[in-house]
């Protein structure tokens, strides 16, 4: 069934070796978007947690290509050095994306299960150090 759904996908034009370090690039890339969300949230009201995840997760989708192609021109002779930031996306790209209901690509659903984690690592509750909790 997963196989018949990404068939036509990008990621399988790639050599084995490409796709491993594809796979890494993109868990090193959803690391650091948990952890800068994770950090952002810190000992903010959890009123706020919500709009912070927002920003973090528009930034994620709007400027995460450009770190994407840099490693496609590593991969793959012959890509022109350009910027592929665009605009921002649309808020129904952000919903398509979060709903799986956008693209039925690797990326669009790996970026909703990012977007999903993300939100969670903004709302998990804060755990408080001993000196804290003494105050």
């Amino acid at each position: 069934m997963v196989g018949r759904m990404y068939t036509g996908d990008s990621f399988f034009t790639l050599g084995a070796m490409a796709q491993v370090g594809l796979v890494l690039v993109s868990f090193v890339f959803a690391a650091v978007a948990l952890a800068l969300t994770r950090v952002l949230v810190w000992r903010r009201p959890v009123i706020l947690r919500p709009a912070i995840w927002a920003v973090m997760f528009i930034s994620f989708v709007w400027l995460s290509p450009e770190g994407y192609y840099t490693y496609y021109r590593l991969v793959i002779d012959g890509l022109p050095e350009q910027s592929v930031i665009k605009d921002p996306p649309p808020p129904g790209e952000l919903i398509g994306l979060m709903t799986f209901t956008g693209p039925a690509t690797l990326s669009a659903h790996a970026t909703g299960v990012l977007g999903w984690l993300m939100l969670a690592a903004a709302r998990w509750p804060q755990r408080r150090n001993c000196r804290d909790a003494a105050d």
